[in-house]
């Protein structure tokens, strides 16, 4: 058992979107589903047996989808970082869970659910840390104009192109 989870608070929705996280990532997995006991479903004003949280791994990550109910909801205060290889590997991640969500900008973006995902490339940290101000200055410029980020223009920016 992994020492620390992060748990989603779903309202019903916790198999759709695992099934959909798990989908979208080559190292994914679910490990784990459990159910309503008695007594908790009575507590909660569910029915034994209704699904009840999800143990799931995306790239060795480990997440918990709970079936918590409508009295908690997602903020951008909270959101899953994911560093991607390539351009193509943003593209699909971007499409797929944008899809019925919202697009923020600058990578960021708010899923069907409500979970807030930051879609970046692996590069962008090194960038944006680069200890020549200048070029992370440029970087940052151009990161701030996009909504799903673009590698080859961020790298231009990088580079003074």
């Amino acid at each position: 058992m992994q020492k620390i989870v992060t748990f989603l608070w779903f309202n019903d929705q916790a198999k759709e979107a695992v099934d959909l996280y798990v989908s979208l990532f080559q190292n994914a997995k679910i490990t784990n589903t459990s159910y309503l006991t008695e007594s908790v479903a009575k507590a909660a004003g569910k029915k034994p047996r209704d699904l009840s949280a999800i143990d799931f791994e995306l790239n060795g990550q480990n997440f918990t989808a709970l079936n918590g109910g409508p009295m908690f909801t997602f903020t951008e205060a909270i959101s899953i970082a994911v560093n991607c290889k390539t351009q193509e590997e943003i593209d699909k991640l971007w499409e797929a869970l944008s899809k019925g969500g919202e697009e923020i900008a600058c990578g960021w973006l708010k899923d069907k659910y409500g979970v807030t995902w930051q879609i970046m490339p692996e590069s962008l940290d090194i960038m944006m840390r680069d200890p020549d101000t200048v070029k992370a200055d440029r970087v940052g410029a151009a990161m701030l104009k996009m909504g799903k980020l673009n590698i080859i223009e961020l790298e231009k920016a990088y580079k003074g192109e």
